[in-house]
Formats: C-alpha cells, structure tokens, sequence
C-alpha cells in the first residue's frame, strides 16, 4: 500500500520544484529584458545628443577602407570630424583603426590621408594603426591620450556605437564627448535595429568580462 502522506508531501514538492524552476525563470528573463532596454535607452540617449564642445583632441573610429579610399560610413565619420576641427572644437585629429588580412592600407592610415587631403596639417594628424576592434580602439585612445597629455577628447563615429566607447573610455579616467556621424545609406551595411542589438549585446559582454 502508498503511504498517502508521504504521497501528498512528494507532489507537494515537486509542485514547489516546478514553482520555483518557473519563478526563477521568470526574474531572470525579466531581469534581462529590464537591462536590455536600459542599455537600449543609453544607446538612443548618446546616438542623438552632440556633445561636441572645445577639447584636446577629436578621435575618429575607424571603418571600412576599399584599396585605400575611405568607405561611405568611414568618409562620413571623416568629414563629421573635419567640420568639427574646422569649428576649432580641438587642434588634434586622431584617426583609429587597423587593417584586415590581406589589406595594403590600415583604416587609421587612410583616415590620416583623408583628412590631409583636406587641409587638415600631418603635425595635427595622429594615426593609430593597429586597432581591430571596438575595445582595441578606446583602449589606443585611452593610451595615446595619456602620452600626450590629453584630458578631454570627443568621439565620432556611428550613433548606435557612441555609448559603449564612451563606457570603455570613461572606464580609464577619460573625459568623453561624443559626436555622432551623419546617417548615410550604404550598400550591404546593417539596419539600424541590427546596430543597436549588436551594441546591446557587445555592451552587455564588455560589461561581462566576456568581451
């Protein structure tokens, strides 16, 4: 014969178990979707606020060079940056980036020519080259702007990006302006909920240690 108390104490527990496992759940989904829009709400915030103002140097992030001409997105960051410089926002450009396999040119390198090209003097050029990464770029930045005595940059690059290199910058001690780049429509490029998710997670992993 079943002992029916033990009986009712098992499917007690098991319904407690059951409870507990869907509780559980639920604050940890929860939990993420409540940090997923904080994060989003953070990346909205610095991807329409211009906070360029007068500063030591003004960084501009590397991205795609073709045979060494300056993609769509690169040029937009580029030409962002010049009108800044040429407002006298700072007197220093600083062009980040590395190259990919195979490549003859480093995205910092065709930055550098870029913005020469456009009157900007070498002696106010710094190119940083060896970059491949997010991390990688506001760590370089961080670096260089130690050496030379830099205590107040501004970032350009994409809206969607701003947050999380202003995060990694300020991180170091760095006083971080940011300024986003024009939208420009290009071929092959991501939408701009594909930005923000990829900006979500990578955020999320930076944060983790993960990254």
């Amino acid at each position: 014969m079943h002992d029916e108390p033990t009986e009712k104490r098992r499917g007690w527990a098991a319904s407690l178990l059951r409870f507990l496992i869907i509780y559980g759940l639920l604050v940890v989904l929860l939990s993420a979707l409540g940090w997923c829009i904080w994060v989003y709400v953070q990346i909205e915030h610095y991807a329409y606020e211009d906070q360029a103002a007068p500063a030591d140097v003004i960084c501009v992030f590397g991205a795609a060079e073709y045979a060494g001409r300056p993609s769509p997105v690169l040029r937009a960051r580029l030409d962002h940056a010049l009108a800044l410089y040429e407002h006298g926002i700072a007197p220093v450009m600083l062009t980040t980036g590395g190259s990919a396999a195979g490549d003859s040119f480093s995205e910092g390198q065709v930055g550098e020519a870029y913005l020469m090209a456009n009157g900007v003097p070498q002696k106010a050029i710094i190119a940083e080259t060896q970059s491949r990464t997010t991390e990688e770029q506001a760590r370089r930045i961080v670096v260089i702007a130690r050496t030379n005595g830099y205590r107040r940059v501004v970032i350009v690059s994409d809206p969607a990006h701003l947050f999380r290199i202003r995060e990694i910058c300020a991180k170091d001690g760095l006083a971080v302006l940011t300024s986003p780049r024009p939208q420009v429509a290009a071929v092959g490029s991501s939408s701009e909920w594909q930005q923000i998710w990829h900006e979500i997670v990578a955020y999320t992993l930076w944060r983790m240690h993960l990254h």
